[in-house]
């Protein structure tokens, strides 16, 4: 029905998302101390077939042993289609209070977040735990994406979507250079001017695809996160593709070196003057609610009952973002 309210996931800050592979214990203080949102201790791609069940054990001691303060910790598991994948889940969800979610690579149906669910449930309950753990899910194949508006609706415990664009690249066979960046041959000549010229504009490969990730997110009272860009020698770069993800209305962005922290914070932050207008657009339709009008306009432009929406969005934003600094 068209006037279902759509439950939201657990609120969570989550402008940068961190990530530790596990198999490297000495980064895991560094990461504590860091300005990150959320981290995820990886034993997937980041590890390789010989290390996983090392790195399994370091990021139970890890877990249980660091202080990683108000920060969300995530395990990254390996796949479903892995015989790593159900030890994963179960010696670190069974062994780690602390965590708080799961992300799990390569979805690609419903069945792959309802499998993890069963099993993640059954610990649970056979080991009383008091804190519910929550899921992220990578789309990053061809599959995942032609059921994204599925796999949306597939747990309660399903928090975000992350956009693995390297996979998905190669899944898709997509012709490309950085992961996360930009290629050159994709764009659009303009018509001839009057003296036969033309110019060429480069257009971004990822946008299609993201924008369907995203309207799943939001359909569903998910997070929508940006993956990876993997230059992290390139800062503007990073910041131009977590400029492009926010404007389409995305939470955050991976950060897959401790440089790209501080750079997905700065995008994904609200900066003093949309919080200052925010305010002013509460303000006004406060007024015209005495007043008894619908709608008021500010500063020459009408604003309504939707620009209520998105001011309280904005500054419930800031003001966990002030309580963390604070």
């Amino acid at each position: 029905m068209s006037f279902t309210i759509i439950e939201q996931a657990t609120p969570r800050l989550h402008r940068s998302e961190l990530a530790v592979p596990g198999s490297n214990p000495s980064m895991f203080e560094k990461a504590a101390r860091s300005a990150a949102d959320v981290i995820f201790l990886d034993v997937e791609d980041a590890v390789a077939p010989d290390d996983k069940e090392r790195a399994r054990a370091n990021i139970v001691q890890g877990l249980n042993d660091i202080d990683w303060g108000t920060k969300t910790m995530m395990v990254r598991i390996n796949g479903l289609d892995t015989h790593y994948m159900y030890r994963d889940v179960i010696d670190i969800v069974e062994a780690c209070p602390r965590l708080d979610m799961i992300l799990i690579p390569k979805v690609g149906v419903p069945q792959d977040v309802y499998a993890i669910d069963m099993l993640v449930t059954q610990i649970e309950t056979a080991k009383a735990r008091t804190k519910r753990i929550g899921f992220e899910v990578l789309i990053e194949t061809a599959l995942g994406m032609a059921n994204v508006e599925a796999i949306a609706q597939s747990s309660k415990r399903l928090e975000a979507m992350s956009f693995g664009v390297a996979d998905y690249a190669a899944s898709t066979r997509a012709r490309t250079t950085v992961i996360g960046g930009v290629n050159r041959d994709s764009g659009v000549l303009t018509d001839k001017d009057a003296e036969g010229k033309r110019d060429y504009y480069w257009t971004d490969p990822w946008h299609a695809a993201q924008t369907r990730m995203l309207v799943a997110c939001r359909a569903y009272g998910l997070r929508p996160i940006d993956g990876p860009f993997g230059d992290f020698g390139d800062p503007d770069g990073f910041i131009a593709a977590a400029n492009r993800a926010a404007v389409l209305g995305y939470e955050g962005k991976w950060a897959i070196h401790p440089s790209q922290i501080a750079l997905a914070n700065q995008v994904y932050t609200p900066s003093e003057a949309e919080v200052t207008k925010a305010r002013r657009i509460m303000e006004a339709m406060a007024q015209a609610a005495r007043e008894g009008k619908g709608a008021v306009s500010l500063d020459g432009r009408l604003i309504d009952i939707a620009s209520i929406r998105m001011a309280e969005a904005l500054l419930a934003k800031a003001e966990v973002i002030q309580e963390r600094a604070g």
